[in-house]
């Protein structure tokens, strides 16, 4: 049995238990949390030194009963590169945490929260089940609904009221995807079902209604990542979460999208043959490549704009994820369309999640420190930053820069891939609008820095009190946005062992189905 599987998911759920029944006693809470976050991140080293690089998907039978009749959950290179992610993110952000949240706050709700939104994630990263990405999908969301209302004013409510309203109607049409593929496939195991698929007439599956119900799952996965036109949520949910949960939401719940448009429609459905329906595309993967790219474009081209145009730092830093996610898109989309460069195309856009999780998150966080030591984030009342505080400005401009794209931070890697995928596939189209959004970020990321941080210091900023944690946080995060990128050959190699895990679809079937199914 491979317990380290399980590990991350156990440690996570078992720190949520714990800080809910010490919450009348605040420093063993935030002790406890704390603690939980740094075990969190030891389970997942585990998990990445069991799977990576020597070994196949590793499973684990809950209950001990054989897929595809029972629960597994499934590590393999490509969960473990996003685990990584999510406990390079959740570890500062919780730390952090302790001293951004009032201790009010913190005792009644945040850390059970915080953990059981790390359980959703780690969750929808491991499991083997269709079904149970559901479930898991609802325990992250549930857990983070809370967390954006946190400090219950008006703006908090409205922003609240839309991100449940839209997500609650994903969740519904998820579930009736989920439960149409039941009734085409007879199974919602991954395995069996790309199993199934790649043997559909000798199982008796019309591809064409499995078509139709990908494509609504694809549209709630595009919800989740917060591309356009499913991107309504994410500017008033980002600006009203308390920032320790934005750098979340931003770094890590957002890949959850990515991660299962990678693992479904590369890994289970991309061995389904194209029906006969007059599609673009030559396959099912093929058909939404070009959804993605259309995505793709979309994404990069509105959330650049709009980025430009904010005045808000937190708006601003919203409106970028959109445009950012929008590369990662392009990379899958480029993956999707040309399959003799979907190792490249996948590597790329495992290379930018990274990259987006890391800069996004200390420019979340950032912005919290700001906004307590200044009064404001607002870019019109700062100013003068760098004089006043060198060393948030310093940080400040890594993460920009590591968005832009400049060396040898991790964000040129990312970009520099992105656009080789893009080039060595030929899509001349996202190749273009990369080539823009790439000059967009260049924009709000020199105006973000020449509004509020150059020149005299305003009045705002005269009164600057930060709190020292809190900006080592920042500090900690702009530290692993260079060490990523001059230290950049491991990740890159973890990233190339997470695409060909999401491509080798005989190795993830046989490991899953080989004690309960009938795989060749």
């Amino acid at each position: 049995m491979n317990q380290f599987v399980i590990a991350p998911l156990l440690v996570a759920l078992c720190t949520a238990i714990l800080t809910l029944l010490t919450r009348r006693f605040g420093r063993a809470q935030r002790a406890l949390s704390v603690l939980g976050g740094v075990g969190y991140v030891a389970a997942v080293a585990w998990l990445v030194a069991s799977v990576y690089p020597s070994g196949g998907p590793a499973v684990y039978h809950l209950g001990d009963w054989v897929a595809p009749y029972g629960i597994v959950l499934v590590a393999d290179s490509l969960s473990a590169f996003m685990l990584a992610i999510a406990a390079v993110v959740t570890l500062p952000a919780l730390v952090y945490a302790t001293r951004h949240i009032s201790a009010f706050g913190q005792q009644v709700s945040f850390h059970p929260l915080f953990h059981l939104m790390v359980v959703g994630v780690t969750g929808s990263f491991l499991t083997g089940d269709v079904f149970n990405l559901f479930v898991w999908f609802e325990v992250m969301l549930l857990s983070s609904y809370v967390l954006v209302v946190f400090y219950s004013g008006p703006e908090q409510t409205t922003a609240t009221l839309r991100y449940v309203v839209l997500n609650l109607v994903g969740s519904a049409v998820m579930l009736l995807a989920i439960g149409g593929l039941y009734a085409a496939t007879g199974t919602l195991n991954m395995a069996d079902v790309a199993h199934r698929l790649a043997n559909a007439q000798q199982y008796g599956v019309h591809v064409t209604p499995v078509l139709g119900l990908t494509a609504l799952l694809f549209a709630v996965f595009m919800l989740k990542a917060g591309a356009v036109p499913f991107h309504w949520w994410v500017p008033d949910a980002y600006a009203a979460a308390p920032a320790p949960v934005s750098a979340v939401l931003a770094g890590v719940v957002k890949k959850v999208g990515v991660y299962a448009v990678t693992r479904l429609y590369f890994t289970v459905f991309a061995a389904a043959p194209l029906p006969d329906l007059a599609l673009p595309g030559d396959t099912v993967l093929g058909f939404f490549g070009v959804v993605l790219l259309a995505i793709a474009v979309l994404s990069m081209l509105f959330g650049g704009l709009a980025a430009v145009g904010q005045r808000d730092l937190d708006r601003l830093l919203a409106y970028s994820s959109i445009g950012q996610v929008g590369f990662i898109l392009a990379a899958l989309a480029a993956a999707a369309l040309r399959p003799e460069f979907a190792a490249v195309g996948i590597t790329a856009a495992l290379v930018y999640s990274l990259t987006h999780a890391l800069a996004k998150s200390l420019l979340f966080l950032l912005s919290g420190v700001v906004e307590d030591a200044a009064g404001t984030r607002r870019l019109g009342d700062l100013g003068g930053l760098a004089r006043r505080s060198p060393v948030v400005a310093g940080s400040f401009l890594v993460g920009g820069l590591g968005l832009v794209g400049i060396p040898p931070l991790v964000g040129f890697f990312g970009k520099f891939l992105v656009f080789d995928a893009l080039a060595q596939t030929d899509v001349v189209v996202g190749l273009a609008a990369a080539l823009v959004g790439a000059i967009l970020t260049v924009a709000y990321v020199s105006g973000a820095w020449n509004r509020g941080f150059w020149g005299e210091p305003s009045a705002a900023v005269d009164g600057w009190d930060a709190d020292p944690v809190q900006v080592a946080c920042v500090v900690a995060l702009a530290v692993g946005v260079v060490a990523a990128g001059v230290g950049f050959n491991p990740i890159l190699e973890f990233a190339r062992a997470g695409a060909d895990a999401a491509l080798d679809r005989a190795a993830y079937i046989t490991s899953v189905l080989e004690r309960g199914g009938d795989a060749a």
